[in-house]
Formats: structure tokens, C-alpha cells, sequence
């Protein structure tokens, strides 16, 4: 059913979602980046945040694991509150998480086998290595690169490189996938099988997922559910349909791409030619 309400958020259903923040602000100095977001995530299902650079879509899935604290706020992990533990608690937590960064953030003087082995050493002390041999084989297996183990980084392309950091990602077995862009820099063949394994992990393993993404494409393909942050705040929260007819202006210039009016104005203002400008004539002896 279409939701009739363009500014509704999630209501406070901590008993329904596995993640959850009430209230959450964020503020750097003076810069108000999250502004009492409310927000709980669905169990099993794949929710993809959108929004303009620079609106807090990080930030946000960052309060989620806790690598940022919030200004204000609370955020609960299986009704439990984690922001307000220790380090050492919240290692036990992130054991529940899995975290695909940005640029993927492989070590680039471990081969693949190593930094899939990474987040496996840092919470268990190995004693069968040909079985840790095997589970990274299952690791790379479901992202289609069973044979790389030997690889080093630099040796593979960048949509490679993403997969291998997915298969770190789930090295633990996560109970929740958070994604960071993860078909940024990717062509679009590349870029739809990122989609692909986003679909396959949550469908195969039933976890949890959360996609940041300024893609379109990928968002409407992967989401049961997309929400757009702007101005620090959640301005819509549906369904693909839902976004794709939300009447909020600032919602249909970001999906359909297009420059505001002022910035327009500015682009198309003519120029006049200074003569105070170089030319390349002048360069020369």
C-alpha cells in the first residue's frame, strides 16, 4: 500500500528491527550532519540509503556498528543499547557485522587468502589451517573467485578487488552486511554484479543488509525498502515505487538527476573574457 505521509520515518520499532536509532544526531562542530533520525531496520531485509554527497549517508551506517559515536541519541542492536559500550564489548558486536568499505581497503601486501584470513585472526587463534584454507575457498566461491587465493591486490581489477572484500566482509558469518558505495568506480557490467552477490549473500544467508549508494540503477534493484536522507533528516521511505513517484522536489531531482535551479542559473550565466586570462601563446619563448 502506498504510504501517504512524504516526510513519515520508521516508527519506533525496536521489537520489530534488528537495528535501531532513536533520535540520533550527529554533529561536527557546528555541522549538523544526522538530525534526530529515526530509523529501525528490518530484519532479513535489504534497505538501501540515498541522499546528496555530503548528507550523512555514511555517518549514518557508521552509528550503526559503532565507529562514530552519536552527538545525542541511542542506537540498539537486537534491543540492546551499543553505543555506549566500551571497546571491548563492541568487538563482540561487530563480530554480528560484516562492513564493505568504500574503496574495498584491502591490504594491499596481504594476498587475498591473507586479508580474508584478517578479521578470522583478529578474534580466533588458528590451530587447523587447512580447514581456515577451506573456509576462505567457500568465501571466495560465493563471490565467483574460488582461484584468486594467491593474488595480491594490485594483480586484480577493481571489480575484483570489491568481491574479495566481500568475501572478507562475510568471512565471520554476519548476521548484517553494511555496504558503502559498492558499485562506485565500477562500469556497468561491474557494477550489476556487485548487485548480483548483494542479492545472492541476502538471499543464501539470510542476513541483514544496508546499502549506501548514490546508484539508481543498483538502488531500486536491490531494496526492499530505500530511504533518502537530506538536510540531516529522513525525507522519504518506501518502497522502489514510493521513491520513484515521492511528490518531495528534492527526492526527484536526486534520482532523476537533475541540477537545481540555482546552480543551473550560475552554469548557463555567460562570461566575459578577460584579458588578464593567459594564453598559451604566452608560454612561449
Amino acid at each position: 500500500m502506498e504510504k501517504t505521509n512524504e516526510n513519515k520515518q520508521s516508527p519506533d520499532t525496536s521489537a520489530n528491527g534488528v537495528m535501531t536509532l532513536k533520535r540520533l544526531t550527529k554533529k561536527f562542530g557546528d555541522n549538523v550532519v544526522l538530525d534526530g533520525i529515526d530509523l529501525a531496520i528490518d530484519k532479513g531485509k535489504t534497505t538501501v540509503v540515498i541522499g546528496p554527497s555530503g548528507c550523512g549517508k555514511t555517518v549514518l551506517i557508521k552509528h550503526l556498528v559503532a565507529l562514530l559515536r552519536p552527538s545525542s541519541g541511542e542506537v540498539y542492536f537486537k534491543n540492546r543499547r551499543i553505543d555506549n559500550l566500551s571497546v571491548d564489548e563492541l568487538n563482540k558486536v561487530r563480530m554480528h557485522f560484516g562492513f564493505l568499505f568504500q574503496g574495498g581497503a584491502l591490504f594491499d601486501s596481504f594476498n587475498v587468502s591473507e586479508n580474508i584470513m584478517f578479521p578470522i585472526k583478529q578474534h580466533y587463534k588458528i590451530t587447523d589451517w587447512a580447514q581456515a584454507d577451506e573456509l576462505v575457498k567457500a568465501k571466495l566461491a560465493m563471490v565467483g573467485l574460488d582461484g584468486y587465493q594467491h593474488f595480491y591486490p594490485a594483480k586484480l581489477s577493481g571489480g575484483q578487488r570489491k568481491r574479495v572484500a566481500l568475501a572478507r566482509a562475510i568471512a565471520l558469518n554476519p548476521e548484517i552486511i553494511l555496504y558503502d558505495e559498492p558499485t562506485t568506480g565500477l562500469d556497468p557490467i561491474r557494477a550489476d554484479v556487485i548487485n548480483e552477490l548483494i542479492l545472492k549473500l541476502q538471499r543464501e544467508l539470510s542476513v541483514t543488509t544496508v546499502v549506501v549508494t548514490h546508484d539508481m540503477t543498483s538502488a531500486y534493484k536491490i531494496a526492499d525498502r530505500i530511504i533518502m536522507l537530506h538536510n540531516g533528516k529522513i525525507i522519504a521511505d518506501g518502497d522502489a515505487d514510493h521513491i520513484r513517484n515521492h511528490p518531495h522536489p528534492s527526492v526527484q531531482q536526486f534520482i532523476n538527476g537533475q541540477v537545481n535551479e540555482d546552480d543551473l542559473a550560475v552554469l548557463r550565466a555567460s562570461t566575459t573574457f578577460s584579458q588578464a586570462q593567459f594564453l598559451p601563446r604566452d608560454f612561449e619563448e
